[in-house]
């Protein structure tokens, strides 16, 4: 019996792991939930899952949970200290961090730290602080079993494999909502018509960083760090099918790739359950029903986010930082139609270019990036508003 953890328990991912969960009781038991402020939902999991340990954002969202479950024996606790101490619980045996943005950071850090095996679905923690991150997994012997489709596909491509004979990874891409749209169709449309993702069902932010193609780059960051590669080993094609979930090139050229319907309940079940495999908790594939796979390169003109993540990724340090805070604000702010698609563009741009780099940065200095690329981004939002 494998004791988890989730951070993010409310979100999409957290959803989906924990209908994993409820079809494998005899395999998985939930000790510890996290969540920030959909007090409804995480109270009707604690009262399905009965963990022994619960996070949520702040001190009055704790005291009316504890209301809410009435004197149940759940130790409630808030905040970045309560996520921290439910990625650390002594029970959990692996820990899912699927809480959105750079949330997630401390929290995995100091799950490595007490020894879990970590199960990543949040992609900020390898874009922001691979390098810290990946020196700690070693240190500490732990592990890192990633959960996005696509690294989950490489991890699984890889298996068995002798890593020196890996010739490329190729992460593939759906193209995100806006696939076929031009420049001048994309800066007229609003969020509601970029979180019609036309394969995955995911939280609103990812959706977003998919319209864009942002994800792409911080996918391949993320690669660079789980698999221990060179940027310039790492393809992206576009693959509107979503059915081959990435692929690994070796030397003798041979392709091996992973395929699967468009479902995060499969890469999560592996994430869970490995290194061995157990009945399926989702729809399976059917070959025939799907005909063809196409597949294509990515146009960094129309979708220029893309780019800029790949020229940070190559530059490092702080750049990879401020890359994720600016595309978290400029996420945020086009959420709340608050600024056009294309400026989402603009303000991760800017704040990248007026960025002053820092080399191997520490922890702190990590922290510092990105609250200084926060500051920059809502304050070039405000000038946008003042000169449009």
């Amino acid at each position: 019996m494998k004791k988890i953890s989730i951070l993010g328990s409310t979100g999409s991912i957290g959803k989906s792991s924990l209908e994993v969960i409820k079809n494998n009781l005899d395999k998985f038991k939930v000790v510890g939930l996290a969540a920030n402020n959909d007090i409804s939902t995480i109270e009707s999991q604690v009262r399905e899952f009965s963990p022994k340990i619960v996070s949520v954002g702040d001190k009055q969202l704790a005291e009316k949970l504890k209301i809410n479950l009435n004197n149940s024996n759940v130790k409630v606790v808030y905040g970045e200290e309560g996520l921290i101490e439910v990625a650390t619980y002594s029970e959990a045996d692996q820990v899912l961090v699927s809480v959105s943005g750079a949330a997630g950071i401390k929290p995995t850090i100091e799950a490595i730290k007490s020894n879990k095996s970590i199960a990543l679905a949040n992609k900020e923690t390898l874009v922001a602080a691979g390098h810290l991150v990946m020196d700690l997994v070693k240190s500490h012997k732990s592990t890192i079993i990633p959960v996005d489709s696509e690294h989950s596909a490489i991890f699984q491509c890889l298996n068995g494999e002798n890593p020196l004979s890996m010739s490329k990874l190729i992460i593939t891409a759906s193209g995100g909502a806006f696939r076929e749209k031009s420049r001048e169709e994309m800066e007229k449309l609003k969020a509601r018509e970029a979180l019609k993702h036309p394969n995955w069902s995911m939280g609103n932010k990812l959706t977003i960083d998919s319209a864009t193609m942002l994800n792409k780059g911080f996918e391949v960051i993320e690669a660079k760090w789980l698999f221990d590669v060179d940027f310039n080993d790492i393809e992206i094609l576009i693959h509107k099918e979503s059915i081959v979930h990435s692929m690994v090139q070796f030397q003798d050229g041979s392709v091996i790739a992973q395929l699967g319907i468009p479902d995060m309940k499969l890469p999560i079940q592996y994430a869970f359950s490995y290194p061995s495999r157990i009945n399926k908790s989702y729809t399976t594939l059917s070959l025939s029903d799907i005909k063809s796979l196409s597949f294509e390169k990515p146009d960094l003109i129309r979708f220029p986010c893309l780019d800029y993540a790949l020229n940070a990724a190559k530059e490092g340090g702080t750049l990879p930082a401020v890359l994720n805070a600016s595309s978290e604000i400029a996420n945020e702010l086009y959420l709340k139609d608050k600024i056009t698609f294309l400026e989402i563009e603009r303000i991760i741009y800017e704040a990248l270019n007026a960025h002053s780099l820092t080399n191997n940065p520490n922890l702190d200095e990590i922290v510092e990036a990105d609250n200084w690329a926060r500051r920059y981004s809502l304050n070039l939002y405000k000038s946008i508003i003042a000169t449009s």
